[in-house]
């Protein structure tokens, strides 16, 4: 936390992830002294720790960030984390495929992110994108994430988790189904360890690259500071709580360490702030959207989706650790000045 405390970013979002298991309350009460020598560690005490004014701790809930540094443009965007993934062995904050049900019976896990959502980050990544498994070529993120990716649509999803999986794709929407995508795969214009050089994701205009295809609707319109309506669920316990709702457990078992399919580390990424870029007009079907035009999202066109895994090596580790570089993203976010 002191490092996070003093790194020199004004905006810090953090999420936790599978083995985090001292952040998951409910799961470290029924399985804790399995780990940690099997001496118990204090709970309430390290989820405490992520209360500092200097970070926004996010546990399957939501903010608006409003950027208030002099020099810059008024950004503001709405952001959603989850420290949730399907369940591979004992581990924190895991859930059951393939319907993703948790909590009240018929309630989706993943129907608690705002359809007003600019940045997603969730431990998982969604199924087909940034997914594949290290032994085979697989897909092993969420297919309801997915699912509920391709209704929303954010500006930009990250995840981690899936070590392999480490890059970034931009996917551009069908209007019939998730799975009927056109995807880029972005290439790494650094892709050594060693280089000083930054594994850059450009989504803006500058350089003469293609903005992402996306606008935000009226509806959500953003307003001088104390009119906007955007809504902050941060603490809307229908939409999740910083606490998180509790975790459905597994039967009692041995853990089985499963790095050898996900990842240690949460997902992190940064974006520096411009104007918003008009959509170069995307024709979505309002039938085919759903729940995603109702809420006046048709100019939502694309979403970049981004694995910053930071672990490059899987369990057993064999020759050592071995770290990615951080992957660092240039968007286009709204402002409101």
């Amino acid at each position: 936390m002191q490092w996070l405390e003093k790194a020199d970013f004004e905006a810090k979002i953090v999420i936790a992830g599978n083995h985090d298991i001292t952040l998951d309350k409910d799961f470290y009460s029924q399985h804790g002294r399995q780990f940690h020598n099997k001496e118990s560690q204090d709970s309430s005490r390290c989820i405490s720790l992520l209360s500092s004014p200097a970070v926004t701790y996010l546990c399957h809930s939501s903010a608006t960030i409003r950027l208030g540094d002099t020099s810059d443009p008024g950004t503001e965007f709405t952001v959603f984390g989850s420290p949730y993934s399907p369940r591979v062995g004992l581990w924190a904050f895991g859930y059951d495929r393939p319907d993703a049900t948790m909590g009240t019976p018929g309630t989706k896990l993943w129907d608690a992110i705002p359809p007003n959502t600019d940045i997603l980050i969730t431990h998982t990544p969604p199924y087909t994108h940034c997914d594949r498994g290290p032994l085979t070529d697989v897909s092993l993120g969420c297919e309801i994430l997915q699912k509920t990716l391709w209704r929303v649509r954010p500006r930009l999803h990250i995840c981690g988790h899936i070590h392999p999986g480490r890059g970034a794709e931009r996917v551009r929407w069908g209007t019939d189904k998730p799975e009927n995508t056109n995807t880029t795969r972005w290439e790494d214009p650094a892709p050594d360890s060693k280089s000083s050089k930054m594994s850059l994701v450009d989504l803006t205009a500058r350089n003469g690259n293609q903005p992402l295809d996306f606008q935000r609707s009226a509806r959500y319109e953003l307003h001088a500071p104390g009119s906007h309506p955007i809504p902050d669920t941060a603490s809307d316990p229908a939409r999740g709580s910083p606490c998180c709702s509790p975790t459905p457990q597994p039967e009692e078992s041995q853990p089985s360490d499963p790095d050898d399919r996900v990842s240690r580390d949460s997902s992190s990424g940064a974006s520096s702030p411009s104007s918003a870029t008009p959509a170069a007009g995307a024709n979505l079907a309002t039938d085919a959207l759903g729940p995603a035009a109702d809420e006046g999202w048709m100019g939502r066109g694309e979403t970049c989706i981004v694995n910053c895994a930071i672990m490059a090596t899987n369990w057993p580790h064999k020759g050592g650790k071995k770290l990615n570089k951080p992957i660092v993203v240039d968007l286009d976010l709204p402002v409101w000045r």
